[in-house]
């Protein structure tokens, strides 16, 4: 079982977009895949049908008491099989301050999954925009990084600070955390901005980028508000195709 984060303290960059696609890929082709939506926004609960509302076991339950454990709250999607969720709710947005005396509270989620008995081959965890404590915990539960950036001038602002927060789990929480991979998201093939900006994140991580880019594609904007992943949506648009690559791409990878 491999825990991987899918990270970047940047909002809009493709995070929940890339987490329940590559999942939806990786189910697809038999593997046994479990998403943690550890943003309170929910969007990764929502983006698969789930109503946010009418939810009886969240993350927050798992973070905030001990007597729940991770697999009381995993939900089987009605979409895709060998595809699980622990979704989100609002609740999730006071759990810092509610925790704040929590004992070992940068590992709760840790240990949570340390326990878990059900078994999966890959659990990715859908983090928030930003450094605090639901993405520490994710973070610190984690094997592995996968970065999505946004192609565009303002993406490689926050390269820097994004491999600093790694850095410092690594030496503080986690010592073990690698980066699995970086996304470009959002490429236009037409700008000399775009393969700029790739360029310039080449250098940086080198071969940990994926060959594979993410489009700009309107199907796979769209395709959340109907609670679908790309692939059944519209299967054969440019930004499913890009992620069914990308899925080949991470197999082979592992």
């Amino acid at each position: 079982m491999k825990v991987i984060s899918i990270f970047n303290q940047k909002g809009g960059v493709g995070k929940t977009t890339t987490n329940i696609n590559l999942c939806s890929y990786l189910a697809m082709s038999g593997y046994k895949v479990l998403s943690i939506d550890i943003d309170p926004q929910g969007n990764t609960t929502s983006g698969l049908g789930f109503d946010k509302n009418n939810i009886e076991t969240s993350i927050y339950d798992v973070m905030a008491y001990d007597d729940v454990e991770i697999d009381d709250a995993i939900v089987e999607s009605q979409l895709i099989s060998n595809y699980f969720i622990i979704p989100s709710t609002m609740e999730l947005a006071g759990a810092e301050v509610e925790l704040i005396e929590k004992n070992n509270r940068e590992s709760i989620l840790k240990n949570k999954i340390q326990n878990m008995k059900s078994e999966f081959d890959f659990i990715f965890i859908d983090c928030p925009p930003s450094l605090g404590f639901l993405t520490v915990n994710a973070l610190a539960a984690s094997d592995s990084v996968l970065i999505p950036i946004q192609c565009e001038f303002y993406a490689l602002e926050g390269v820097g600070q994004l491999v600093n927060t790694i850095h410092l789990v690594k030496k503080s929480l986690n010592k073990n955390l690698q980066v699995e991979g970086v996304i470009m998201s959002m490429y236009d093939s037409r700008t000399n901005l775009s393969n700029e900006v790739v360029s310039e994140v080449k250098k940086y991580f080198k071969d940990k980028v994926y060959k594979t880019t993410i489009p700009r594609n309107i199907r796979l904007a769209e395709a959340p508000s109907f609670g679908l992943p790309i692939m059944l949506y519209d299967g054969k648009c440019r930004g499913a195709l890009a992620y069914e690559n990308l899925t080949k791409e991470f197999i082979q990878r592992q």
